[in-house]
């Protein structure tokens, strides 16, 4: 098949329902991109951002990739990570992981799955992180649910680290680092109590997250 009419009928009728809402919608959208907040979420395709948090197209900048990783050799998320806060200059950057992630189920086992592999390198580094702390959970489910937790929290670390946005603190500009977690189960999004907006923040902050997730697994 080498047409994919339906999705582009799709598209016919989600424009037209926009423009009997606002004629001068997409007119006035493709003048400007002014969001104030960026989104760093995983890849996976039953995450529609923009509709978990009731925006508007234009209204969230968006980076995605395979369990929401932020790395300090990735080029790909640093540079959006830069625009949105140098140019765009969002006052929010939302790391957001989902429980049951399949990124973070390939990093717990033992299977070999090619090129993948080494990306899933960063969600093992969590792991041996927090292994003590781990290490006591039998239930399998119980264990993917947690490192999602961690690895959201050690992510939206990694981006206060970043030097855009030390930069942007040392500057004074006005920028919070969240990390939240989605449940697929019930469409909802649960803030993991990662909220820094400056650089003396982020290590008690950091602790009292990690800490937090401790006393669930009690």
């Amino acid at each position: 098949m080498r047409t994919l009419g339906h999705l582009l009928a799709n598209n016919e009728a989600w424009s037209t329902a926009i423009k009997k809402e606002d004629d001068l919608f997409f007119e006035t959208l493709s003048k400007q991109q002014t969001p104030k907040y960026l989104w760093i979420g995983c890849s996976d395709s039953r995450i529609p951002s923009n509709n978990l948090v009731g925006l508007k197209p234009g209204e969230m900048f968006v980076h995605r990739n395979i369990a929401n990783v932020v790395v300090h050799t990735d080029l790909n998320c640093l540079s959006v990570i830069q625009y949105a806060v140098e140019y765009l200059k969002v006052e929010h950057i939302i790391v957001t992981g989902h429980y049951g992630c399949g990124g973070v189920q390939a990093s717990l086992g033992d299977q070999r799955l090619g090129l993948i592999d080494n990306w899933l390198r960063h969600l093992q580094d969590v792991h041996r992180k927090h292994e003590a702390m781990l290490g006591g959970i039998e239930n399998k489910d119980d264990l993917t649910n947690r490192m999602c937790e961690l690895n959201v929290i050690e992510q939206a670390l990694n981006v206060c680290r970043t030097t855009t946005v030390q930069e942007a603190w040392d500057r004074g500009q006005s920028l919070c680092i969240h990390g939240w977690i989605y449940d697929l189960k019930d469409g909802l999004l649960q803030d993991l109590d990662m909220a820094i907006t400056a650089p003396d923040e982020v290590e008690s902050i950091y602790r009292q997250s990690v800490e937090r997730i401790a006393q669930k697994i009690g």
